[in-house]
């Protein structure tokens, strides 16, 4: 609480990496000005650096997805779409490995995917090629700004504005990038499916975000965020057999 009675968020750094985060989310905090922000109240540089917002306790952070909920994150993720991406901010491009090559570290080393038990190894060797084609042509290239890590411990709604919070990814590209990987953890706490909310054209994006966590939720728990494989397992067991759907193949189930 300031000394004016006001209840503030505070985010500190407890290491270099968070540091970072902090300061590149301070860049758009201090750029960036629309509803689907929190109000920027300070940003305080010597270490640890911490970062000041307004406090969001009262707003209501889903699950549970209530009646208007869905609308709300939508028409939040077209005002950001909409915003001039602030100066700094890379394009998706840039760094196109980080996200589509999923696939290819799977194929390359599969037992952190088959621990999951998601598939027999068989329909992995069958689909694979399908798979890596389908993420790396999937369409992330635009001008548009993104947010990047659209999920519900990332969002709240307060009355019929959904606000997002965890800027430090953000990058610029195609909007449907940001909409795609939020469907799967969406529908994986009682949100409508996928296809739903994107119904058109979406297989490669499917694939892209597939591959994403596949590479990823059969690794060992990361120190600094213990809850990440579970929740990156639970959008795979959405992604998956939407990629599927959408690209003709079988089910992996």
């Amino acid at each position: 609480m300031l000394a004016d009675g006001r209840r503030v968020f505070v985010k500190a750094a407890v290491d270099e990496m968070t540091d970072g985060w902090l300061r590149a989310e301070e860049r758009i905090y201090s750029q960036v000005e629309g509803g689907f922000l929190p109000r920027f109240v300070a940003f305080v540089p010597e270490n640890p650096s911490m970062l000041v917002l307004e406090d969001l306790s009262t707003a209501h952070w889903p699950p549970p997805w209530r009646v208007g909920d869905v609308d709300a994150v939508r028409a939040s993720l077209a005002s950001i779409a909409s915003t001039p991406p602030p100066a700094g901010v890379p394009s998706i491009v840039e760094d196109r490995g980080w996200l589509d090559l999923g696939w290819e570290e799977v194929e390359r080393d599969p037992a952190p995917f088959l621990s999951l038990r998601l598939s027999s190894r068989a329909w992995l060797e069958a689909a694979l090629p399908t798979l890596r084609t389908a993420a790396e042509s999937a369409p992330i290239e635009g001008d548009a700004f993104l947010h990047l890590d659209v999920r519900s411990d990332n969002l709240c709604v307060q009355r019929d504005r959904a606000i997002l919070v965890d800027w430090n990814l953000c990058r610029i590209g195609n909007p449907l990038v940001d909409l795609a990987f939020w469907l799967p953890s969406l529908h994986a706490e009682g949100g409508p499916a996928p296809e739903e909310v994107l119904p058109d054209g979406a297989a490669e994006l499917a694939a892209l975000g597939a591959g994403f966590f596949a590479v990823r939720a059969g690794l060992p728990p990361a120190p600094t965020a213990p809850r990440v494989r579970t929740v990156q397992l639970s959008q795979l067991r959405v992604a998956l057999p939407w990629a599927a759907r959408g690209l003709g193949l079988d089910s992996p189930g």
